[in-house]
């Protein structure tokens, strides 16, 4: 079997490139009836029901875990589960998102009609404006694309991802217009790196105390590494009497240090520091440290902690520590 093929990156680079283009010219047809939708759902206390077959079933599943975690109760319903008994699920005027590629499948058209005893707003996001389907929604979500990715245009690839980016704009809209905050969103996520990053502070996660190499901007190189060598945090706080940041020396710092001078003993730590470095505050969430480190040109992975007021240096955090733990 061969193990590789030419065609193979540009297959798979044009495969992408096909959706990106679909969801792009999807957005670009967002209108009144998009904030049609959004009110719908935002007016409503309840939850909201997502169905779909096939893979617009899968598509709805994964649309009802964005709206659950982004505190929107969602609901998934199989179509032809949902007339022997899933009904249940229903409360009088939950909204429903139904989600088909060709707006002719059986199952959600026979839907329609039982639904409307629920007095369920229904929302089409459909593959065809001009399907029976369409016809019977409140309101239209367009979801149609001009070719799947696939060189036959069978796989449902681009619509499907269509699909999903409308439900997820859906959801951050709906995000939006009730205030959801970072906070909130770390509620519905209590496990995992991500709740982690957005719960803790970085006072939670810091090194401090005689866990940190600490120097003050007199101190020989020498003594650094020594200090930098015992508290092996990747840096050394150079601070004044008063235990204001005056600049950091990393590890980065020592090797440009040796290779810059044959001789590093007559050098002081305020010689290789870097003065000014980024720093965070201790109330910060880790997710905001987490930024500061990697949305940058060259990234770091060591941030000072630094009290706002006084300018005193309280700890270090590593990259390290928001990825691991401590």
């Amino acid at each position: 079997m061969q193990s590789s093929d030419p065609e193979w990156l540009s297959t798979g680079r044009g495969a992408m490139e096909a959706e990106a283009e679909a969801i792009s010219i999807a957005a670009r047809r967002l209108d009144s009836q998009f904030t049609r939708a959004v009110g719908v759902i935002v007016g409503h206390s309840g939850k909201i029901v997502v169905t779909g077959i096939g893979k617009s079933g899968r598509v709805a599943e994964k649309i009802v875990a964005t709206f659950s975690s982004t505190g929107t109760p969602a609901v998934f319903l199989h179509p032809a589960e949902a007339v022997h008994g899933d009904l249940g699920v229903y409360a009088p005027e939950d909204p429903t998102i139904m989600i088909s590629k060709s707006g002719t499948t059986a199952e959600l058209l026979r839907l329609v009609r039982v639904l409307r005893d629920f007095r369920s707003p229904l929302i089409g996001i459909l593959g065809n404006p001009d399907s029976p389907l369409a016809a019977e929604v409140d309101i239209l979500l367009d979801g149609s694309v001009r070719a799947e990715a696939d060189a036959h245009n069978l796989a449902p690839t681009s619509s499907a991802a269509v699909a999903m980016a409308i439900g997820d704009a859906l959801a951050v809209t709906v995000m939006r217009a009730r205030g959801f905050t970072a906070e909130e969103f770390a509620m519905y996520h209590p496990a995992g790196q991500l709740g982690q990053n957005l719960a803790l502070t970085v006072r939670e996660a810091m090194h401090s105390g005689d866990q940190i190499a600490w120097a003050g901007p007199g101190d020989a190189v020498q003594q650094v590494v020594i200090a930098m060598s015992e508290r092996p945090l990747g840096a050394a706080c150079v601070v004044d009497d008063s235990g204001r940041l005056l600049g950091i020396v990393t590890d980065g710092d020592l090797r440009r240090a040796l290779r810059m001078h044959d001789d590093i003993r007559p050098l002081r730590a305020a010689d290789i520091m870097t003065a000014t470095p980024v720093t965070i505050a201790p109330e910060a969430r880790l997710h905001e440290a987490l930024r500061r480190m990697e949305d940058r040109p060259s990234q770091i992975s060591v941030l000072p902690v630094v009290d706002a007021a006084s300018g005193r240096a309280l700890g270090l955090l590593r990259l390290h520590d928001i990825y691991h733990g401590r």
